[in-house]
């Protein structure tokens, strides 16, 4: 899983990281709102935790900004505020969840690890629309200029890079999402490279302006040709 952490407090944010990063999150920091939304933008998160009080733009401003891009990945706002109203605006402004400092780091994880079972089940829209593109997650259909069954894996490997357009996500992180994770020994990123070309392959089968660029046991990116969504 990889989640970005946006905390402007230096210390707190390096004693949470180094936490995270011990229980195997890959993690990115940001010290500010401007920071936080320029990550959002150019990486793919599975979840966002945002310090409501941060310099240059707040959480919350940061929140509304990613939200009003399409950015729906999953929130958790830190607030040291334990009024109703900071948690009301925090969920008006596109957040899920909220932790009220002082934060309990066990709670956070327990939350994390909540989260991890969640996703396989819940973190899937019944159809996917982008370019000239439908995926029916249900039907396991990929529709463009004609139409063709996915496999199982398939259609969760396409949604993943749907959701995250333009955005690279690793090797790890695709197979940690379509196979689920498992230890250091059982993973076998050469899976991911063999799904990835037969999905290249059934993308210009159906005439999809989509492609997926990327080189075996790196970064893999979905685009839209000539860049218009």
């Amino acid at each position: 899983m990889k989640i970005l952490l946006a905390e402007d407090e230096v210390q707190l944010s390096r004693v949470f990281s180094t936490a995270l990063r011990h229980e195997g999150y890959e993690v990115d920091q940001a010290f500010d709102g401007e920071e936080a939304l320029s990550l959002s933008e150019a990486n793919a998160y599975d979840v966002l935790i945002l310090d409501i009080m941060m310099p240059k733009m707040t959480g919350l401003e940061a929140l509304r900004e990613m939200r009003s891009k399409g950015n729906t990945t999953y929130t958790l706002m830190l607030t040291a505020m334990a009024e109703i109203d900071d948690r009301v605006n925090g969920l008006d402004a596109g957040a899920d969840d909220y932790l009220t400092k002082p934060i309990s780091l066990k709670e956070l994880l327990a939350r994390l690890r909540a989260l991890s079972r969640r996703f396989e089940t819940n973190y899937s829209e019944q159809q996917l629309q982008l370019g000239n593109v439908t995926l029916d997650t249900q039907e396991q259909e990929l529709k463009a200029r004609n139409a063709i069954r996915l496999a199982n894996k398939e259609v969760k490997l396409l949604a993943l890079l749907m959701r995250h357009v333009g955005k690279p996500l690793t090797t790890g992180q695709l197979y940690e999402h379509v196979w689920g994770m498992q230890s250091d020994s059982e993973f076998d990123d050469g899976y991911v490279w063999i799904y990835i070309s037969y999905l290249k392959q059934k993308l210009r089968s159906v005439q999809a302006n989509l492609d997926i660029v990327g080189e075996e046991n790196g970064d893999f990116t979905l685009v839209v040709k000539g860049g218009v969504e």
